[in-house]
């Protein structure tokens, strides 16, 4: 990509990849940590089974929320990819955003949305459940103290590890569905939706394509998690040293 594209390449998309960071992460931890809060005072406890299904649950809405953010993200980024006759030659997200609604329709912007939502969740789940879970793990295997930066580091890169390799088949899909082009005889889109997607790939490409390009995700992923966990544990050891 870079001897091709140039070194500026690996950053298309980042514009709205920004912007669906914005809507993304800051409605999953806020709806989260509410809901979680909310079950608390009508049950009394906050266990590990109410933590997974707040987790889905708010993962899910968040994504569906953000779902335009992530086809522009989709579209900016593997334009560059594909053959000049078939690039679309966006500028930027509010050109993208532009052209899609109005060549495609607003319906376009959740093309896509089933997997992408089906990940969310999974991500809410693997991702910020298994957090804590690790970190208490992790207290007792290495010594660490809880909520310290080496424990909350190790914790995410465990668990950035674990939501990788969980949601890499729906983040292969989510893309496929994001960046199709109707067929030139036919008329029809190749992926309708979800378990289409998936039987169709498997069975033309094998399970092992899913994870096309699985260390970038995981550096992304790895690294998205670690670097977010830890500025919120700063943010909070800040605030609780200077209001508390």
């Amino acid at each position: 990509m870079v001897k091709e594209n140039g070194l500026m390449s690996v950053y298309d998309g980042l514009s709205a990849g920004v912007l669906r960071q914005v809507f993304y992460a800051t409605s999953r931890f806020g709806l989260f940590e509410t809901f979680r809060d909310y079950a608390h005072e009508i049950r009394g406890k906050t266990d590990f089974a109410s933590r997974v299904v707040i987790g889905a649950i708010t993962g899910g809405i968040a994504a569906y929320i953000s779902c335009p953010m992530e086809v522009a993200v989709v579209r900016l980024s593997n334009d560059a990819t594909l053959p000049v006759e078939e690039r679309r030659n966006y500028k930027g997200v509010v050109d993208t955003a532009t052209r899609i609604t109005k060549e495609e329709g607003i319906g376009a912007f959740w093309r896509g949305s089933g997997p992408f939502v089906t990940r969310a969740m999974m991500v809410g789940v693997f991702q910020v459940v298994t957090l804590d879970q690790f970190k208490e793990l992790y207290c007792g295997w290495f010594n660490q103290r809880k909520n310290s930066i080496p424990n909350v580091f190790c914790a995410a890169m465990t668990s950035g590890l674990i939501y990788s390799l969980a949601t890499m088949p729906l983040e292969a899909s989510k893309n496929r569905m994001a960046s199709q082009k109707p067929d030139v005889k036919t008329g029809k889109l190749p992926y309708t939706g979800t378990l289409q997607t998936l039987t169709t790939v498997m069975k033309q490409d094998g399970f092992l394509a899913f994870y096309n390009g699985f260390l970038p995700y995981y550096l992304r992923c790895g690294g998205h998690t670690v670097s977010m966990f830890i500025f919120v544990q700063l943010i909070r050891d800040s605030y609780k040293t200077s209001y508390l």
